[in-house]
């Protein structure tokens, strides 16, 4: 049979158009020009990270590493005194410190640490610790000068069980107001009632995040959000760094010789490790505290 040449010409006319038309829906697997990913890049990160030195490095303004010193890094500022402290090669990341019914006392007014400079903070660190059923555990206090509650006292109840509950420690941090009075949150009441496994070989990851703007005071536990009360008010109830002000970990005023202020004794000194305690002035999101976490981890 002959075709006419008009015929062959608009058969191969349709089949071009068809062809072209098929080509023209191909998926671009790339339809907005993105560069290229060099998956080398990203080997070996956790979270995006290699250490737990690039999470928020600018508004880190305190760390205490414990790899072999008891200063704070970034001002070189060494302790006042110390009790019953040791280093131990088992560290979250390196070395760690432990103490024996110890504590570290730093006299120095820190100026991360003053009333202009820290509206809204984020205090990390591992810690290894046991109930002990008779006394409270403080393991970092802003302290104030003269007076036994501080402008922040990161309280552990280590009295309200004892050692043998390996379940469950009550988590009950403090700050003092703008206006002088007194705010916490805890991880005790309500329908949470969240804990972290705890023991004297366990790391456990606390956080404790405050936001200036909204009032929210917040408590985790290995990157786990456990508080019950995080929204403490604006106005006089803020937060507020006093003047002047020192560092205590794993103990209180009362504690160090020749440094009490009242009777109370409800505080023991600590018995535990502490490791890799950072302070932010700003509310870390949620994603960098689970960055810290699954880091330190990995003991980076």
């Amino acid at each position: 049979m002959k075709f006419s040449n008009l015929y062959t010409k608009g058969w191969l006319l349709g089949l071009t158009l068809a062809t072209a038309t098929f080509s023209s829906c191909k998926k671009d697997g790339n339809p907005n020009n993105l560069p290229e990913i060099d998956a080398s890049n990203y080997a070996g990160k956790i979270d995006g990270f290699s250490s737990s030195d690039e999470v928020y490095p600018k508004n880190l303004v305190a760390y205490w590493s414990f790899d072999g010193t008891k200063n704070e890094i970034k001002s070189a500022t060494a302790p006042t005194s110390t009790s019953n402290d040791t280093f131990i090669p088992s560290g979250v990341k390196g070395q760690a410190l432990s103490l024996n019914a110890g504590y570290l006392y730093y006299g120095t007014q820190f100026n991360a640490v003053k009333t202009a400079a820290l509206k809204s903070f984020t205090l990390s660190e591992w810690v290894q610790i046991s109930n002990n059923g008779s006394k409270k555990t403080m393991l970092f206090q802003i302290a104030r000068p003269g007076l036994f509650n501080g402008s922040f006292d990161f309280i552990l109840e280590t009295n309200a069980n004892p050692a043998t509950n390996t379940d469950y420690i009550q988590i009950h941090p403090y700050f003092t107001t703008l206006g002088g009075g007194r705010q916490d949150n805890i991880n005790n009441f309500g329908a949470t009632n969240l804990s972290p496994k705890i023991g004297a070989n366990k790391w456990v990851h606390f956080v404790i995040t405050y936001d200036g703007t909204s009032g929210i005071f917040d408590i985790w536990a290995n990157a786990i959000k456990v508080g019950n009360y995080p929204s403490r008010g604006t106005g006089n109830n803020v937060f507020n760094s006093f003047e002047p002000s020192e560092i205590i970990m794993g103990g209180v005023y009362n504690l160090i010789p020749g440094k009490s202020v009242s009777t109370d004794t409800s505080f023991g000194a600590m018995t535990g490790s502490i490791d890799e305690v950072r302070l932010y002035n700003t509310p870390l999101p949620q994603a960098y505290i689970s960055a810290l976490y699954n880091l330190g981890l990995a003991g980076k």
